[in-house]
């Protein structure tokens, strides 16, 4: 491999940093394996059901608007040896697998074959939101081991105009094919739930996330008035990215009083989120990275400024189920896979210009801030893109879209570095990346995700007991809505014993309502099997 030599370029973050054994103060070595990201393309369509693009034309749409991006014609991607795309969200287990309309037996391929490529290594990722930035991390070690130069990334939700055609009764013609073979999968394909834990309403995103939210909101002893203005004043500024986003879904500014106050439009869907502190998937959106090494990028002529490089990145889960975790306020894996990602690019926080912290519910955004030691208030901003309920939630592909529109943040200030958090099933699996056009301090070397995963698998956490018996105490809660209005609550506590337990509560309106007028952590009852000899049944003192 032939070897560029760089020029120093600014003043240095971190002098003592080396790359091929260089002092950074001098010339520094940057190999030809060296990963870079040269191009993003991401699209939105708004236009009329009828015509929407299926699922095959978003992600060819998205690809070659990142060709464009780097300066290359969009036959040049006949040339790519890697081609990943992000597992669709219809063809994750559950509901959303049974809505009946045709699919891609093999989407990397049908890509590939539409682009003309044939390339070697063509994966399809398991479900999660943090599959983008993990695919990220995957991509570059592959490219600094030599075994790929030239690989795409794309993905794409389009449930928008999915769930239109299927209240108008039109056809799906093109969104299925006839590959006969099955892509090779990457990612952890685990439920993000037990039996046990789904029987009782954990789930779903809409159902957890409220959860989370309650133990921050006790833990901190806020009012439930003062917390939803909490919530109202965090997510306004991202609802103003958005609305200067011409890719967002939504691009309209609210105020923090429109965000939290619950009416016709804003019903609340579980308690304390009404529907605008929601992730929205009903979008057609999507996104696509270029990632070549440098060599290759200097062969197919692209301008040096279009360059931005992964100088850190970690990817780690928390404990995998729900009632397995330390607590309900804060993640280890976000935590760790933030440090990591900073260390391995020898910076710190302060020196980060730009960050977008995974936003599919308020709960999300605080514990990650919180993980990274970042306020909620930063003048730097949380967010990018406008995050998942305004810009758009396009299922598994958001992060994608994230480091697209962070890569034209760098772009337009050279040498700024950008942080960008991905987040999948119920804050358990974390990827992060930190970026910048600056030229690496050191040849890229991804550490092995199992170094974190073992410190996180060896954390204490309570004991579980699936049929409890006797009086308990609530460790955090939800209130179910329904459009009609109230639908269940759902309960984690601990029994006498300190073991935890998941328990729904009796359905009336009674019960729920005073649930929502005052504070249920802490609260004592009783626990016991329902009659129904599959769900646990909360009953308040």
């Amino acid at each position: 491999m032939n070897p560029v030599r760089v020029p120093r370029i600014g003043k240095a973050r971190n002098p003592g940093g080396e790359i091929a054994g260089a002092p950074f103060g001098q010339a520094r070595i940057m190999l030809d394996t060296t990963p870079v990201l040269i191009g993003a393309g991401q699209f939105t369509y708004r236009g009329a059901t009828a015509q929407a693009p299926t699922p095959l034309e978003l992600v060819t749409i998205a690809s070659r608007e990142a060709a464009t991006d780097a300066g290359l014609a969009p036959l040049s991607l006949r040339g790519l040896d890697g081609l990943a795309v992000v597992g669709f969200t219809i063809d994750a287990p559950g509901a959303l697998a049974r809505i009946p309309v045709p699919r891609l037996a093999n989407p990397p391929a049908s890509l590939a074959k539409v682009l003309g490529a044939a390339p070697r290594w063509a994966p399809y990722t398991h479900m999660g939101g943090n599959s983008p930035q993990q695919l990220i991390n995957t991509i570059c070690e592959r490219i600094a081991a030599g075994q790929s130069e030239f690989v795409l990334a794309a993905g794409a939700e389009f449930l928008g105009s999915l769930r239109r055609r299927l209240a108008q009764n039109l056809p799906f013609d093109g969104y299925g094919d006839d590959h006969a073979y099955p892509p090779a999968r990457i990612g952890d394909a685990r439920s993000g739930v037990t039996p046990h834990e789904a029987a009782h309403g954990l789930g779903l995103p809409v159902n957890i996330y409220p959860m989370f939210e309650n133990a921050l909101r006790a833990r901190d002893g806020r009012s439930s008035e003062s917390h939803q203005q909490r919530l109202g004043d965090l997510f306004a500024p991202f609802t103003r990215v958005a609305a200067e986003n011409p890719f967002a879904w939504f691009p309209t500014a609210r105020t923090p009083e429109d965000l939290v106050t619950v009416g016709p439009d804003n019903r609340m869907i579980s308690y304390p989120y009404p529907k605008y502190l929601n992730a929205i998937m009903q979008v057609d959106q999507s996104a696509a990275l270029l990632i070549a090494s440098v060599g290759k990028a200097k062969e197919l002529g692209v301008p040096e400024d279009r360059w931005v490089y992964l100088h850190g990145c970690a990817d780690a889960a928390d404990l995998w189920f729900p009632l397995e975790r330390q607590n309900y306020h804060s993640s280890p894996a976000m935590r760790l896979t933030g440090q990591r990602a900073l260390d391995m690019a020898e910076i710190g926080l302060a020196d980060v210009d730009y960050f977008d912290l995974y936003s599919c519910f308020p709960s999300a955004v605080e514990i990650g801030a919180e993980a990274l030691g970042l306020a909620l208030d930063d003048p730097r901003g949380l967010t990018v893109t406008g995050g998942l309920p305004y810009f758009g939630g396009p299922g598994n592909n958001y992060a994608m879209h994230s480091v697209a529109t962070m890569m034209q943040k760098l772009r337009a200030k050279p040498g700024s570095f950008g942080l960008a958090t991905a987040n999948g099933w119920f804050l358990t699996k974390q990827s992060t990346g930190v970026y910048s056009t600056a030229p690496p301090k050191k040849t890229f070397a991804r550490e092995n995700p199992d170094v974190i995963q073992r410190r996180i698998d060896a954390l204490e956490h309570p004991a579980i007991v699936e049929c409890p018996e006797g009086p308990a105490v609530i460790e955090t809660y939800t209130v179910v809505h329904t459009r009609e209005g109230y639908r269940m609550g759902i309960v984690i506590g601990r029994d006498q014993e300190g073991r935890r337990f998941v328990a729904n509560t009796p359905a009336d309106e009674i019960t729920l309502a005073a649930m929502e007028a005052t504070e249920q952590i802490g609260r004592r009852g009783h626990v016991r099997l329902a009659e129904d000899g599959e769900h646990n049944v909360f009953l308040p003192d």
